[in-house]
């Protein structure tokens, strides 16, 4: 068994237990999350990815550990602008306290299968046409410079999301929620509740987020373990982020910006490597960090001296 056979079963197992632990000793069906079990659950899972951090310097080398922190970094970072759409939505089907949590890892769940889709797709498109690496770069560079400029006045409206919109065309839905249940059925005919499509909308919602994430870890690393490795571990904390999040939305008010100048340093990275200039990835992880922390700690600073409304 090679070095990278050893760390993809040694991911696979820590996942798995994990994911049994987290739901086997830490969530209990029906149960009510509070600040102090979302604060343990997250600090759970970062120091699950940090601890995965060290196993690949010791196992892989300084380089692609390095890759690895710098994408989970930045999915990271990119997941919180991501549980503030799941807010929405949560809020918008007035989804009960009891059952968001479960909601939440469905939803999640179904979200990692889908993202591995889309990552083993792009790494056929890649190894086959490798140009499309500087079209990945370009659409970076003008969605940093988007977001950048957005403003964060802008809520996500229900009524008009594409999926949501076929969901009722196609399904008979319900604006119940079943007691807990995906469907019911009312005079003999079948519905589906409120339930199934918040879980539906979660998982697209983080696609369309990772039409933007998962270029961005292009530009940080071809690896592919270290791609799936850093997405997988990011998305599984946005449970317990989203209720460690979920009544300091207002406190971020920056990270948008944070993020978006991450995202343009990454798309002219891919860029500038057409004419051979390759940008170490220490300094890449400096930068992901320093535009991290400096938008966090501003919006902090600024949401403690002056009102958001």
């Amino acid at each position: 068994m090679n070095s990278s056979q050893i760390t993809y079963l040694t991911f696979a197992t820590v996942l798995v237990l994990a994911i049994i632990f987290d739901l086997g000793l830490l969530s209990k069906k029906g149960a009510i999350f509070t600040m102090r079990k979302a604060l343990y659950q997250t600090i759970f899972w970062v120091s699950l990815a940090l601890a995965f951090f060290a196993f690949l310097w010791y196992e892989d080398g300084h380089k692609i550990a390095l890759e690895y922190l710098s994408a989970y970094l930045m999915e990271w970072s990119l997941s919180i602008d991501n549980i503030f759409v799941f807010i929405l939505i949560f809020v918008y089907f007035k989804v009960k306290e009891k059952y968001v949590a479960r909601v939440l890892l469905i939803g999640i769940l179904l979200a990692i299968v889908l993202r591995i889709l889309f990552i083993t797709a792009g790494i056929v498109l890649i190894n086959q046409f490798h140009w499309l690496l500087y079209i990945f770069g370009g659409i970076l560079v003008y969605t940093g410079i988007s977001m950048f400029l957005a403003k964060k006045d802008d809520e996500l409206d229900i009524e008009k999301n594409k999926v949501y919109r076929l969901l009722r065309r196609v399904l008979p839905l319900t604006h119940e929620d079943g007691d807990g249940k995906f469907s019911i059925r009312r005079n003999g005919k079948k519905y589906y509740t409120s339930l199934f499509v918040v879980v539906i909308l979660l998982a697209t919602t983080d696609i369309v987020f990772a039409v933007d994430s998962i270029p961005a870890v292009f530009g940080i690393t071809q690896n592919r373990l270290v791609i799936y490795t850093s997405n997988i571990f990011a998305v599984l904390g946005l449970r317990s982020l989203f209720f460690l999040l979920q009544g300091a939305v207002n406190k971020f008010i920056y990270l948008q910006q944070g993020i978006a100048v991450v995202l343009v340093f990454i798309g002219l990275k891919m860029l500038v490597e057409y004419f051979d200039i390759r940008i170490p990835i220490l300094v890449s992880l400096m930068i992901i960090l320093t535009c991290i922390a400096t938008s966090i700690a501003y919006s902090m600073i600024r949401a403690n001296k002056e009102p958001v409304n």
